[in-house]
């Protein structure tokens, strides 16, 4: 403070210095121990009611309930994630606004040639939440039982197969780009405006194959109106056991699942990220929050900042090799 009172208070040196120096103490780490003080508001990037939006509210109340503070979702959906990404990547790291993002995050960097923020250095991740995987699922006019059986169908008929998705760039599409290059086959993409379309036209035999998630696709399954090959995970899942990774048909290194994660704004402080953090490795492990995720067909997941951290800069690069190797566009 005596260098602001040596530069005078008119001088824009000293009207500087004052900022700096009021702000890091708001957010240095002795004034957020006792983080929160006031509502906290969950940005979900995704549409209201789809699943990411569903464990981003059970978070958030779980997170109210042991805070004592308010915790609203604020839903801003639009160009892929893009947008509620960018909000929070410009937001005030004081831990009151917050992330609830998916894979799209790391997915989008290989997709759009500019984005208005950095996947890594503009957010400051807390944790994993949860993550599922997809199930290949086929039309029952389909002469295959296996994905061995669809892939040697695939080979037969190349370019003559279409799978459908939720768009370009969207997860369910390079699922399909993935086995596409992991297989050898070619696999004809029919992008739609969501997943319900999509999924419409997969039950009326309009397009073959497609990866949607387990609470959409088994009820079709169980009901004989589609058949399913195998899960897109890296090990059987909980929500079908019975269904096999497509790995591991012979073709390893296949892993896809949509993961769901919070994070911060880049410059809150660890005393903030660290105690979000403890308090979402609580949450996730809670019995009911389990049966959420299960209802979902995911699997609860949490890990430290630093493993966060470590773990997007590898999707990164995971989703970079995929669109570079299938030539995957965004329009």
């Amino acid at each position: 403070m005596r260098a602001v009172t040596a530069n005078g208070p008119g001088n824009v040196g000293g009207c500087v210095l004052f900022t700096l120096l009021t702000t890091g103490a708001l957010l240095n780490p002795a004034s957020a121990q006792n983080y929160p003080v006031k509502t906290v508001r969950i940005v979900v990037p995704l549409a209201a009611g789809g699943p990411g939006d569903v464990l981003a509210r059970a978070v958030g109340q779980k997170l109210s309930e042991i805070t004592g503070q308010p915790v609203v979702v604020d839903n801003r959906p639009g160009a892929n994630t893009n947008v509620g990404n960018e909000f929070v990547a410009k937001a005030p790291p004081d831990g009151y606004t917050l992330l609830a993002t998916a894979s799209t995050l790391t997915i989008n960097p290989a997709l759009y040639p500019k984005l208005p923020y950095d996947a890594i250095r503009d957010f400051a991740p807390i944790s994993l939440i949860g993550s599922a995987p997809l199930i290949l699922v086929v039309h029952p006019s389909l002469p295959v039982k296996s994905v061995k059986d669809l892939v040697a169908l695939a080979k037969s008929r190349p370019g003559q197969l279409h799978y459908g998705s939720a768009g370009n760039g969207s997860v369910l599409h390079l699922a399909g780009e993935m086995l596409n290059t992991s297989t050898g086959i070619k696999l004809v993409h029919v992008p739609y405006k969501g997943v319900t379309n999509a999924f419409s036209d997969l039950l009326g035999g309009q397009i073959s194959i497609m990866f949607p998630g387990a609470p959409i696709a088994l009820p079709q399954v169980k009901a004989g109106k589609l058949r399913a090959l195998g899960t897109t995970g890296a090990a059987r899942t909980a929500a079908a056991p019975e269904l096999p990774p497509v790995a591991d048909a012979g073709f390893p290194g296949y892993e896809i699942s949509v993961w769901y994660g919070l994070l911060a704004p880049a410059g809150t402080v660890p005393t903030v990220t660290n105690k979000l953090h403890a308090e979402i490795n609580k949450i996730v492990q809670l019995p009911d929050i389990k049966e959420r995720w299960a209802t979902l067909g995911a699997e609860p997941l949490h890990n430290t900042p630093e493993q966060f951290a470590a773990f997007l800069k590898a999707d990164l690069v995971k989703w970079a090799k995929v669109v570079r190797e299938s030539g995957a566009k965004i329009d």
